[in-house]
């Protein structure tokens, strides 16, 4: 397992916990980061028995945004290296978001700017209800650019429209009321939290679950015609003739656990 530095990579069983573990830069993010955090999920993905990801944070932030240092150097790229750089973070949001794991944020603190990115990938979103969250990038001239297609998915395009321009700090409550979080809960219950949904989870059958987050991902936006229509019946069909399928439906008929749940 690869020795990371900006972040710790843990697994149990079949969970997989990457911690976002500078706390002293409130776990900023920059090249090395984005690399590492990478890397941390492919990894996860590839181990044996791993059925989701959780992703939590070190220290009283879960992620602040940018590194300072990082955008200091980016001041002086030329165009073709700011391109090139700022690949880097769309880059890394796609490997979350495409992830066939599921991935469970655990948020425990402030969440800002490129951080909301890495909330709005995350398949299900549980914080603190001291946890505060911004998308403060106009206050220094920037703009939401490469996270915006999430957080716009995450919070509706009429909440994004005056957090984008006004860059209001806001409370956990009123992210849970976007939809941008999933629940909100008191910082000592946070894990109970997690581990119940993480239940909930290792429930199911993982293929159906990495199936599902495909599912929604083709779906989504898609206009309800009669070739959408065909697409589900073929992908119903499919998984109904799986060996993961026949082996749901058998269980549910014999009144017993499916292997899957068997085997944790």
């Amino acid at each position: 397992m690869t020795d990371f530095t900006t972040l710790e990579l843990t697994i149990d069983g079949p969970v997989a916990r990457i911690w976002l573990n500078r706390p002293e830069m409130r776990n900023a993010i920059d090249d090395v980061f984005i690399r590492e955090l990478a890397e941390a999920v492919a990894q996860a993905q590839a181990a044996s028995g791993v059925r989701a990801v959780v992703l939590g944070g070190r220290g009283p932030a879960f992620c602040a945004g940018a590194n300072l240092n990082w955008m200091k150097r980016a001041a002086s790229f030329t165009p073709e290296q700011n391109l090139q750089d700022a690949a880097g973070l769309p880059r890394m949001l796609r490997t979350l978001a495409d992830s066939r794991l599921p991935v469970i944020a655990r948020i425990q603190g402030d969440v800002y700017a490129g951080g909301m990115g890495l909330v709005s990938v995350c398949d299900v979103a549980i914080s603190a209800d001291s946890a505060h969250y911004c998308l403060s990038e106009v206050k220094i001239g920037l703009i939401p650019a490469t996270i915006s297609p999430y957080v716009i998915r995450a919070m509706g395009a009429r909440a994004a429209q005056r957090y984008f321009l006004t860059a209001e700090r806001f409370t956990a409550a009123e992210a849970h009321r976007l939809g941008l979080v999933h629940e909100v809960v008191a910082a000592e219950a946070l894990d109970a939290k997690v581990d119940e949904v993480l239940k909930n989870i290792l429930a199911a059958a993982p293929g159906a679950v990495a199936e599902s987050k495909r599912l929604l991902r083709d779906v989504t936006g898609q206009p309800i015609d009669d070739a959408l229509t065909a697409e589900t019946v073929r992908r119903i069909a499919a998984l109904r003739a799986s060996e993961e399928g026949q082996e749901g439906l058998r269980a549910f008929l014999e009144k017993r656990k499916p292997a899957w749940t068997q085997a944790r």
